[in-house]
């Protein structure tokens, strides 16, 4: 079982960005606005962090938004590698957005909350490059959209890995004292970090190192 892809999202600054890359991060995650949840930054300081990290290393823009135009606008003021959609799309939208952007990468969030998820991850597969399986409830008058440090059915999330062919990313509440379980029950592609790896709202490099340890242990 290979180790899984670290994505640690909620990056702040490009200091910040610098030591998840360090301590073996392949992946950043940049959280434009949303409806509720942490580590909103500015797209102004996106675009300074994508700016600035080079490949092989990938920058995700999380975004709320909904509708294709919209997305590729604000794509092309953040300049990411990836497209994290934290929201559900119309597969119109979807694949207007691959028309415009075909070198970038989508991934689509699905928040996990009963069988009927697994329906709705099949039916976007093929409309992106990967899944993230999140905790978030879009349902809530004010949308959680993830950054929720709640764990969600892993069992689940395993059954919509089986059930998608594209590579499948696991976030929620995943710490360096269950990754391990994360990744013997799932089997990701990816792990998706915010909280866990955070101490008062900052990067902790301790929590980091930890969780990259216990990751490379399991696999």
């Amino acid at each position: 079982m290979a180790t899984p892809l670290i994505k640690v999202c909620c990056i702040a600054s490009l200091e910040e960005a610098h030591l998840a890359v360090r301590l073996g991060a392949s992946a950043l995650g940049l959280v434009s606005e949303m409806p509720s949840g942490p580590g909103v930054i500015d797209e102004a300081r996106i675009h300074a962090i994508a700016a600035a990290i080079p490949l092989p290393t990938r920058t995700f823009l999380l975004t709320s938004k909904q509708d294709a135009s919209s997305i590729v606008a604000q794509h092309e003021r953040c300049g990411t590698t990836t497209i994290q959609l934290v929201d559900e799309l119309d597969p119109a939208e979807l694949r207007a957005i691959r028309r415009t952007l075909r070198s970038v990468e989508l991934v689509q969030v699905i928040h996990v909350a009963d069988e009927s998820s697994i329906d709705e991850a099949v039916a976007v597969a093929s409309n992106v490059d990967a899944i993230l399986l999140d905790s978030g409830s879009p349902s809530l008058a004010v949308k959680e959209l993830g950054g929720t440090g709640r764990v969600r059915d892993w069992a689940l999330s395993r059954r919509i890995r089986d059930a998608v062919h594209c590579p499948v990313y696991l976030a929620g509440g995943l710490t360096p004292n269950n990754v391990a379980t994360a990744i013997a029950t799932v089997d990701p592609y990816g792990l998706d970090l915010c909280s866990g790896v955070r101490t008062d709202g900052r990067l902790d490099a301790s929590k980091l190192i930890a969780f990259v340890e216990a990751a490379r242990a399991r696999a």
